[in-house]
């Protein structure tokens, strides 16, 4: 897996998800199984099936999580853009060569993009293409339509 940049607030919430699923989440997991096992014949016992699936599915999501926090690489948010640079926690605005149409963006970690709502991931074909570049510079982003050239006209 790719290093995956985000804030350390971002890390720290990751990090409490993972105790929260590891401790209360298996906790209450096990108890379903104690319980279903009480009912009697495990073959044809749906509460146990469907507890033990459950289970497998929380476990996965702790590996996954675990994934993440050992690939995360904490960034300072907002250090790129004071420099005036596109980067994460950056606002960049910029001009779609082609269409004519001007977009706003705060770049973000992939887990906080709401493109919708004015946040852009870090790690999208966009945010890679704007990240190190400064305002006046024209980036492109290869798209399976083709080529989009973006002038970048400010960064705060």
């Amino acid at each position: 897996m790719t290093e995956k940049l985000m804030t350390q607030a971002e890390l720290d919430d990751l990090r409490g998800e993972i105790d929260r699923l590891e401790g209360e989440g298996r906790r209450q997991i096990a108890e379903r199984i104690k319980t279903a096992r009480e009912w009697g014949d495990l073959k044809e016992n749906a509460e146990y099936h469907a507890a033990k699936e459950e289970q497998a599915h929380l476990e996965t999501r702790i590996l996954r999580l675990r994934d993440r926090l050992q690939n995360a690489s904490v960034v300072e948010e907002g250090a790129a853009a004071a420099a005036g640079v596109a980067g994460l926690g950056a606002t960049v605005e910029f001009v779609d060569e082609t269409s004519g149409a001007s977009q706003r963006f705060r770049l973000t970690s992939a887990g906080q993009a709401r493109p919708g709502d004015g946040t852009l991931s870090f790690d999208s074909p966009v945010g890679r293409a704007l990240a190190g570049h400064r305002a006046g510079e024209t980036v492109v982003v290869h798209t399976p339509r083709g080529d989009r050239r973006l002038c970048i006209t400010s960064i705060s």
